[in-house]
Protein backbone atom coordinates (compact mmCIF):
# COMPACT_ATOMS: atom_id res chain seq x y z
CA UNK A 1 0.00 0.00 0.00
CA UNK A 2 2.85 2.46 0.80
CA UNK A 3 4.78 1.72 -2.16
CA UNK A 4 1.15 2.35 -4.57
CA UNK A 5 1.28 5.54 -2.39
CA UNK A 6 4.26 6.60 -2.96
CA UNK A 7 4.12 6.32 -7.02
CA UNK A 8 0.82 7.98 -7.17
CA UNK A 9 2.14 11.23 -5.38
CA UNK A 10 5.42 10.86 -8.21
CA UNK A 11 2.97 10.96 -10.69
CA UNK A 12 1.15 13.18 -10.14
CA UNK A 13 2.06 15.16 -7.93
CA UNK A 14 -0.37 16.42 -5.49
CA UNK A 15 -3.58 14.42 -6.71
CA UNK A 16 -7.21 15.66 -5.37
CA UNK A 17 -9.50 19.06 -5.08
CA UNK A 18 -8.69 20.11 -1.86
CA UNK A 19 -10.19 21.55 1.00
CA UNK A 20 -13.90 20.77 0.16
CA UNK A 21 -15.50 17.84 0.08
CA UNK A 22 -14.67 16.97 -3.43
CA UNK A 23 -12.10 13.85 -4.31
CA UNK A 24 -10.73 12.20 -6.91
CA UNK A 25 -10.62 8.67 -7.51
CA UNK A 26 -7.15 7.32 -9.60
CA UNK A 27 -6.48 4.64 -11.66
CA UNK A 28 -3.00 4.42 -12.79
CA UNK A 29 -2.75 1.10 -14.50
CA UNK A 30 -0.08 -1.00 -12.60
CA UNK A 31 0.29 0.78 -9.40
CA UNK A 32 -3.49 0.01 -8.70
CA UNK A 33 -6.11 2.80 -7.75
CA UNK A 34 -7.27 4.42 -4.76
CA UNK A 35 -8.86 7.71 -3.59
CA UNK A 36 -5.94 10.81 -2.55
CA UNK A 37 -6.40 13.79 -1.22
CA UNK A 38 -4.15 16.25 -0.20
CA UNK A 39 -5.12 19.27 1.18
CA UNK A 40 -3.44 22.66 0.11
CA UNK A 41 -1.58 21.72 -2.77
CA UNK A 42 -1.92 24.64 -5.55
CA UNK A 43 -2.33 22.22 -8.02
CA UNK A 44 -4.07 18.79 -8.87
CA UNK A 45 -3.50 16.58 -12.11
CA UNK A 46 -5.54 13.94 -12.96
CA UNK A 47 -3.53 11.59 -14.95
CA UNK A 48 -5.71 8.87 -17.79
CA UNK A 49 -8.52 8.05 -15.93
CA UNK A 50 -10.18 8.42 -12.57
CA UNK A 51 -13.64 10.39 -11.16
CA UNK A 52 -14.26 13.84 -10.69
CA UNK A 53 -16.87 14.97 -8.45
CA UNK A 54 -17.88 17.52 -6.07
CA UNK A 55 -16.76 21.28 -5.55
CA UNK A 56 -13.30 21.81 -6.78
CA UNK A 57 -11.64 25.03 -5.08
CA UNK A 58 -7.91 24.77 -6.24
CA UNK A 59 -6.43 24.57 -9.78
CA UNK A 60 -6.59 21.12 -11.54
CA UNK A 61 -5.03 19.76 -14.95
CA UNK A 62 -6.65 16.93 -16.42
CA UNK A 63 -4.93 15.14 -19.13
CA UNK A 64 -5.95 13.13 -21.77
CA UNK A 65 -7.56 10.32 -20.79
CA UNK A 66 -10.93 8.71 -19.90
CA UNK A 67 -12.59 9.99 -16.93
CA UNK A 68 -15.78 9.95 -15.01
CA UNK A 69 -18.03 13.34 -14.26
CA UNK A 70 -20.04 12.22 -11.06
CA UNK A 71 -22.79 14.64 -9.90
CA UNK A 72 -23.02 17.99 -10.17
CA UNK A 73 -19.32 19.54 -10.12
CA UNK A 74 -19.03 23.26 -9.44
CA UNK A 75 -15.58 25.20 -9.72
CA UNK A 76 -15.35 27.98 -7.79
CA UNK A 77 -12.38 29.98 -4.95
CA UNK A 78 -10.95 31.14 -8.27
CA UNK A 79 -9.75 27.69 -9.05
CA UNK A 80 -9.33 27.12 -12.91
CA UNK A 81 -10.30 23.45 -14.11
CA UNK A 82 -7.97 23.11 -17.28
CA UNK A 83 -8.60 20.28 -19.34
CA UNK A 84 -6.28 19.18 -22.43
CA UNK A 85 -7.03 17.51 -25.77
CA UNK A 86 -8.47 14.34 -26.29
CA UNK A 87 -9.84 14.03 -22.44
CA UNK A 88 -13.51 12.34 -22.70
CA UNK A 89 -15.67 12.41 -19.48
CA UNK A 90 -18.64 10.10 -19.06
CA UNK A 91 -21.28 11.45 -16.99
CA UNK A 92 -23.00 9.51 -14.31
CA UNK A 93 -26.65 9.04 -15.80
CA UNK A 94 -28.07 7.68 -12.17
CA UNK A 95 -27.91 11.40 -10.44
CA UNK A 96 -28.22 15.01 -11.82
CA UNK A 97 -24.04 15.39 -13.25
CA UNK A 98 -23.16 18.36 -14.62
CA UNK A 99 -19.79 20.54 -14.86
CA UNK A 100 -20.73 24.12 -13.54
CA UNK A 101 -18.31 27.08 -13.74
CA UNK A 102 -19.41 29.81 -10.89
CA UNK A 103 -18.58 33.29 -11.35
CA UNK A 104 -15.50 32.95 -9.03
CA UNK A 105 -14.41 30.03 -11.02
CA UNK A 106 -12.58 28.86 -14.60
CA UNK A 107 -12.54 27.16 -17.50
CA UNK A 108 -9.92 26.52 -19.67
CA UNK A 109 -11.00 23.14 -22.08
CA UNK A 110 -8.74 23.13 -25.34
CA UNK A 111 -9.36 20.41 -27.64
CA UNK A 112 -8.50 20.83 -31.42
CA UNK A 113 -10.55 19.11 -34.00
CA UNK A 114 -8.69 15.93 -34.11
CA UNK A 115 -8.65 15.70 -30.32
CA UNK A 116 -11.78 17.74 -29.02
CA UNK A 117 -12.79 17.60 -25.28
CA UNK A 118 -16.04 15.37 -25.19
CA UNK A 119 -18.94 15.01 -22.09
CA UNK A 120 -20.85 12.17 -23.21
CA UNK A 121 -22.36 8.91 -21.35
CA UNK A 122 -22.55 5.11 -21.62
CA UNK A 123 -26.10 5.20 -22.77
CA UNK A 124 -26.07 7.48 -25.32
CA UNK A 125 -29.53 8.58 -24.76
CA UNK A 126 -30.68 12.73 -24.43
CA UNK A 127 -31.46 13.89 -20.86
CA UNK A 128 -29.52 11.69 -19.76
CA UNK A 129 -26.99 14.56 -17.39
CA UNK A 130 -27.03 18.12 -16.90
CA UNK A 131 -24.50 19.48 -19.62
CA UNK A 132 -21.93 22.38 -18.82
CA UNK A 133 -22.39 25.79 -17.23
CA UNK A 134 -20.95 28.85 -16.90
CA UNK A 135 -21.53 31.25 -14.66
CA UNK A 136 -19.82 34.80 -15.49
CA UNK A 137 -20.15 38.62 -13.96
CA UNK A 138 -21.26 40.63 -16.91
CA UNK A 139 -24.22 42.92 -16.72
CA UNK A 140 -27.94 41.25 -17.54
CA UNK A 141 -31.69 42.62 -17.75
CA UNK A 142 -33.55 40.45 -16.10
CA UNK A 143 -37.72 41.08 -15.81
CA UNK A 144 -38.39 44.21 -15.00
CA UNK A 145 -34.56 45.67 -15.87
CA UNK A 146 -33.52 43.38 -12.87
CA UNK A 147 -29.92 43.13 -12.53
CA UNK A 148 -29.42 39.90 -10.92
CA UNK A 149 -31.60 37.12 -11.19
CA UNK A 150 -32.00 33.52 -9.94
CA UNK A 151 -30.81 30.46 -12.22
CA UNK A 152 -32.54 28.37 -13.82
CA UNK A 153 -30.62 25.42 -13.46
CA UNK A 154 -31.50 23.93 -10.49
CA UNK A 155 -28.17 25.43 -8.96
CA UNK A 156 -30.33 28.38 -6.65
CA UNK A 157 -27.36 30.66 -8.11
CA UNK A 158 -27.88 34.71 -8.58
CA UNK A 159 -26.55 35.74 -12.00
CA UNK A 160 -25.72 39.21 -13.21
CA UNK A 161 -23.05 41.33 -12.38
CA UNK A 162 -21.45 44.91 -13.65
CA UNK A 163 -17.99 43.22 -15.50
CA UNK A 164 -18.61 43.31 -19.02
CA UNK A 165 -15.26 42.21 -20.06
CA UNK A 166 -15.38 39.28 -17.17
CA UNK A 167 -13.17 36.02 -17.74
CA UNK A 168 -14.89 33.04 -17.37
CA UNK A 169 -12.25 31.19 -19.15
CA UNK A 170 -11.56 29.09 -22.52
CA UNK A 171 -14.03 26.17 -24.53
CA UNK A 172 -12.12 25.26 -27.86
CA UNK A 173 -13.25 22.35 -29.97
CA UNK A 174 -15.68 21.12 -26.77
CA UNK A 175 -18.31 18.68 -27.82
CA UNK A 176 -21.52 18.23 -25.59
CA UNK A 177 -23.39 14.90 -26.11
CA UNK A 178 -27.01 13.53 -24.75
CA UNK A 179 -27.76 16.33 -22.05
CA UNK A 180 -30.55 18.55 -20.77
CA UNK A 181 -31.54 16.31 -17.93
CA UNK A 182 -34.60 17.29 -15.62
CA UNK A 183 -33.78 18.81 -12.46
CA UNK A 184 -35.84 19.11 -9.03
CA UNK A 185 -39.13 19.78 -9.98
CA UNK A 186 -38.95 16.84 -12.07
CA UNK A 187 -40.05 19.18 -15.24
CA UNK A 188 -37.57 21.66 -15.56
CA UNK A 189 -34.25 20.76 -17.73
CA UNK A 190 -30.73 21.94 -18.13
CA UNK A 191 -29.42 23.33 -21.59
CA UNK A 192 -26.12 21.28 -23.14
CA UNK A 193 -24.57 24.70 -22.62
CA UNK A 194 -25.91 27.62 -20.47
CA UNK A 195 -24.05 30.67 -20.14
CA UNK A 196 -25.06 33.00 -17.09
CA UNK A 197 -24.08 36.42 -17.65
CA UNK A 198 -20.79 35.59 -19.16
CA UNK A 199 -18.38 38.35 -20.55
CA UNK A 200 -16.67 39.48 -23.03
CA UNK A 201 -13.33 38.44 -21.76
CA UNK A 202 -14.40 34.40 -21.95
CA UNK A 203 -13.89 32.60 -25.55
CA UNK A 204 -16.26 30.16 -27.08
CA UNK A 205 -14.95 28.56 -30.43
CA UNK A 206 -15.80 25.15 -32.54
CA UNK A 207 -18.63 23.91 -29.28
CA UNK A 208 -20.91 21.03 -30.45
CA UNK A 209 -24.28 20.57 -28.17
CA UNK A 210 -25.43 16.95 -29.89
CA UNK A 211 -29.05 15.60 -28.95
CA UNK A 212 -29.75 17.44 -25.70
CA UNK A 213 -33.48 17.08 -24.61
CA UNK A 214 -33.60 21.41 -23.83
CA UNK A 215 -31.53 23.93 -25.79
CA UNK A 216 -28.53 23.36 -27.34
CA UNK A 217 -27.26 26.85 -26.35
CA UNK A 218 -28.62 29.53 -24.31
CA UNK A 219 -27.50 32.73 -22.61
CA UNK A 220 -29.06 34.61 -19.98
CA UNK A 221 -27.71 37.89 -20.40
CA UNK A 222 -24.28 38.78 -20.63
CA UNK A 223 -22.03 40.23 -23.12
CA UNK A 224 -20.26 36.66 -24.60
CA UNK A 225 -20.09 36.24 -27.88
CA UNK A 226 -19.24 32.47 -29.97
CA UNK A 227 -17.87 31.47 -33.33
CA UNK A 228 -18.19 27.89 -34.99
CA UNK A 229 -21.22 26.85 -33.20
CA UNK A 230 -23.24 23.36 -33.96
CA UNK A 231 -26.42 22.31 -32.55
CA UNK A 232 -27.32 18.90 -33.50
CA UNK A 233 -30.43 17.08 -32.98
CA UNK A 234 -31.61 18.98 -29.89
CA UNK A 235 -35.35 18.86 -28.54
CA UNK A 236 -36.07 22.64 -27.65
CA UNK A 237 -34.64 25.57 -29.55
CA UNK A 238 -31.36 24.85 -30.93
CA UNK A 239 -30.20 28.45 -30.06
CA UNK A 240 -31.65 30.23 -27.15
CA UNK A 241 -31.25 33.78 -25.26
CA UNK A 242 -33.22 36.17 -22.74
CA UNK A 243 -32.13 38.72 -20.05
CA UNK A 244 -30.78 41.49 -22.66
CA UNK A 245 -28.05 38.79 -24.04
CA UNK A 246 -25.98 41.30 -26.44
CA UNK A 247 -22.88 39.53 -27.48
CA UNK A 248 -21.28 41.65 -30.61
CA UNK A 249 -18.89 39.27 -32.32
CA UNK A 250 -20.56 36.20 -33.07
CA UNK A 251 -20.63 34.16 -36.18
CA UNK A 252 -20.73 30.69 -38.23
CA UNK A 253 -23.59 29.12 -35.97
CA UNK A 254 -24.92 25.91 -37.46
CA UNK A 255 -28.18 24.45 -36.43
CA UNK A 256 -29.75 20.61 -37.68
CA UNK A 257 -33.05 20.00 -36.67
CA UNK A 258 -33.61 15.98 -36.54
CA UNK A 259 -36.14 13.97 -35.23
CA UNK A 260 -37.95 16.20 -32.32
CA UNK A 261 -36.91 19.92 -32.41
CA UNK A 262 -38.75 23.50 -31.59
CA UNK A 263 -37.50 26.61 -32.47
CA UNK A 264 -34.18 27.06 -34.69
CA UNK A 265 -33.68 30.11 -32.74
CA UNK A 266 -35.92 31.66 -29.90
CA UNK A 267 -35.08 35.25 -29.20
CA UNK A 268 -36.73 37.23 -26.09
CA UNK A 269 -35.03 39.76 -23.80
CA UNK A 270 -37.53 39.42 -20.47
CA UNK A 271 -39.92 42.04 -22.14
CA UNK A 272 -37.02 44.98 -21.50
CA UNK A 273 -37.56 47.40 -24.25
CA UNK A 274 -33.72 49.28 -23.90
CA UNK A 275 -31.40 46.46 -25.03
CA UNK A 276 -28.90 46.23 -27.51
CA UNK A 277 -29.18 43.69 -29.99
CA UNK A 278 -26.82 40.94 -30.19
CA UNK A 279 -24.83 40.75 -33.70
CA UNK A 280 -24.50 37.34 -35.61
CA UNK A 281 -23.02 37.01 -39.06
CA UNK A 282 -23.52 33.49 -41.06
CA UNK A 283 -26.34 31.38 -39.66
CA UNK A 284 -27.32 28.27 -41.04
CA UNK A 285 -30.86 26.66 -39.95
CA UNK A 286 -31.46 23.44 -41.16
CA UNK A 287 -34.93 21.15 -40.23
CA UNK A 288 -35.05 17.58 -41.38
CA UNK A 289 -37.83 16.40 -42.84
CA UNK A 290 -40.34 14.97 -40.59
CA UNK A 291 -38.81 16.84 -37.25
CA UNK A 292 -41.70 17.00 -35.13
CA UNK A 293 -41.73 20.27 -32.09
CA UNK A 294 -42.20 18.48 -28.69
CA UNK A 295 -45.60 18.96 -28.48
CA UNK A 296 -48.06 17.77 -31.16
CA UNK A 297 -49.53 21.11 -33.07
CA UNK A 298 -47.26 23.77 -31.54
CA UNK A 299 -46.43 27.00 -33.10
CA UNK A 300 -43.00 25.97 -32.26
CA UNK A 301 -41.74 25.39 -36.01
CA UNK A 302 -40.42 28.07 -37.39
CA UNK A 303 -36.66 28.91 -37.85
CA UNK A 304 -36.52 32.04 -35.59
CA UNK A 305 -38.97 33.37 -33.12
CA UNK A 306 -39.03 36.83 -31.65
CA UNK A 307 -41.18 38.04 -28.64
CA UNK A 308 -40.77 40.03 -25.52
CA UNK A 309 -38.46 42.60 -26.79
CA UNK A 310 -35.77 39.98 -28.06
CA UNK A 311 -33.57 41.67 -30.92
CA UNK A 312 -30.65 40.84 -33.04
CA UNK A 313 -28.96 42.18 -35.94
CA UNK A 314 -28.28 38.87 -38.59
CA UNK A 315 -26.31 38.80 -41.65
CA UNK A 316 -25.45 35.66 -44.01
CA UNK A 317 -28.87 33.90 -43.45
CA UNK A 318 -29.18 30.15 -44.80
CA UNK A 319 -32.78 28.55 -43.88
CA UNK A 320 -33.86 25.16 -45.07
CA UNK A 321 -37.01 22.88 -44.19
CA UNK A 322 -39.32 24.62 -41.96
CA UNK A 323 -42.80 23.14 -42.99
CA UNK A 324 -46.37 23.88 -42.25
CA UNK A 325 -47.29 20.88 -39.54
CA UNK A 326 -50.04 20.46 -37.65
CA UNK A 327 -52.23 22.93 -38.72
CA UNK A 328 -49.88 25.57 -38.00
CA UNK A 329 -47.68 27.76 -39.93
CA UNK A 330 -43.90 27.67 -40.82
CA UNK A 331 -41.76 31.08 -41.12
CA UNK A 332 -38.76 32.27 -41.47
CA UNK A 333 -38.79 34.99 -39.03
CA UNK A 334 -41.69 34.96 -36.50
CA UNK A 335 -42.57 37.82 -34.51
CA UNK A 336 -44.73 37.02 -31.57
CA UNK A 337 -46.15 39.89 -30.04
CA UNK A 338 -47.01 43.77 -30.51
CA UNK A 339 -44.91 45.37 -28.50
CA UNK A 340 -41.56 43.82 -29.95
CA UNK A 341 -42.71 44.54 -33.35
CA UNK A 342 -43.61 48.25 -32.40
CA UNK A 343 -40.11 48.87 -30.06
CA UNK A 344 -37.70 46.57 -31.99
CA UNK A 345 -38.38 45.43 -35.54
CA UNK A 346 -39.58 48.84 -36.48
CA UNK A 347 -36.58 50.88 -34.28
CA UNK A 348 -34.04 48.53 -36.70
CA UNK A 349 -33.01 46.60 -33.82
CA UNK A 350 -34.57 43.32 -35.64
CA UNK A 351 -32.97 42.61 -38.87
CA UNK A 352 -32.97 39.27 -40.68
CA UNK A 353 -30.85 40.27 -44.32
CA UNK A 354 -29.76 39.05 -46.84
CA UNK A 355 -31.83 35.91 -46.30
CA UNK A 356 -31.75 33.20 -48.21
CA UNK A 357 -35.29 30.45 -47.68
CA UNK A 358 -35.50 26.94 -49.21
CA UNK A 359 -37.56 24.35 -49.39
CA UNK A 360 -40.08 25.89 -46.80
CA UNK A 361 -43.76 27.11 -46.59
CA UNK A 362 -44.69 30.43 -46.16
CA UNK A 363 -41.68 32.09 -48.41
CA UNK A 364 -41.09 35.93 -49.03
CA UNK A 365 -42.92 36.89 -45.43
CA UNK A 366 -42.70 37.18 -41.77
CA UNK A 367 -45.45 35.21 -39.46
CA UNK A 368 -46.98 37.52 -37.03
CA UNK A 369 -49.25 36.14 -34.27
CA UNK A 370 -51.49 39.12 -34.37
CA UNK A 371 -52.41 41.71 -36.84
CA UNK A 372 -48.91 43.78 -37.88
CA UNK A 373 -48.41 47.17 -38.28
CA UNK A 374 -46.30 47.44 -41.21
CA UNK A 375 -45.46 43.24 -42.45
CA UNK A 376 -42.00 42.69 -43.32
CA UNK A 377 -41.72 41.06 -47.05
CA UNK A 378 -38.27 39.59 -48.04
CA UNK A 379 -37.05 38.37 -51.10
CA UNK A 380 -34.16 35.58 -51.29
CA UNK A 381 -31.01 36.54 -52.03
CA UNK A 382 -28.80 34.28 -53.90
CA UNK A 383 -25.24 35.30 -52.47
CA UNK A 384 -26.19 33.80 -49.26
CA UNK A 385 -24.33 30.75 -48.31
CA UNK A 386 -24.11 27.65 -45.68
CA UNK A 387 -21.96 28.18 -42.75
CA UNK A 388 -18.51 26.93 -43.67
CA UNK A 389 -16.88 24.83 -40.66
CA UNK A 390 -13.57 22.99 -39.94
CA UNK A 391 -14.51 19.16 -40.64
CA UNK A 392 -12.96 16.76 -38.30
CA UNK A 393 -13.70 14.47 -34.97
CA UNK A 394 -14.60 17.36 -33.05
CA UNK A 395 -17.93 17.38 -35.34
CA UNK A 396 -18.34 13.88 -35.68
CA UNK A 397 -20.26 11.44 -33.40
CA UNK A 398 -20.69 7.62 -33.85
CA UNK A 399 -19.46 7.90 -37.53
CA UNK A 400 -22.13 10.35 -38.04
CA UNK A 401 -20.75 13.60 -39.91
CA UNK A 402 -22.73 16.30 -38.20
CA UNK A 403 -21.60 18.60 -40.81
CA UNK A 404 -23.07 16.81 -43.90
CA UNK A 405 -25.68 19.49 -44.29
CA UNK A 406 -23.68 22.02 -44.85
CA UNK A 407 -21.56 20.39 -47.92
Amino acid sequence: MKKNLLSLFSLALALSLTLSSCSIEINDGDNGSGTVTTPGTTESVLSGSGTLSGTITKDILIKKGNYTLDGVVKVTNGATITIEAGAVFNAVTTKSSSLVILQDGKINAVGTASEPIVFTTANKQPGDWGGITLYGKAPIKAVNGLPQALSEDGNSVYYGGDDANHNSGTMKFVRVEYGGKKINDGTSETNSMTFYSVGAGTTLENLVSYKGTDDGFEFFGGTVSAKNLVAYGNYDDSFDWQDAWSGQNNTNWYAFQTGTGNFGMEIEASANVDNTAPKISNITLIRDANTNPEVAGSVEISAIQFKRQGTGIFSNVYISGYKNMGGKSAYAVLIQDAATETSQVNTGKVVVAPLTYLNSDNAGVWGYAFTPNGAKTFTNTATVTKVTLTPGAWATVDGVNLLAALQ
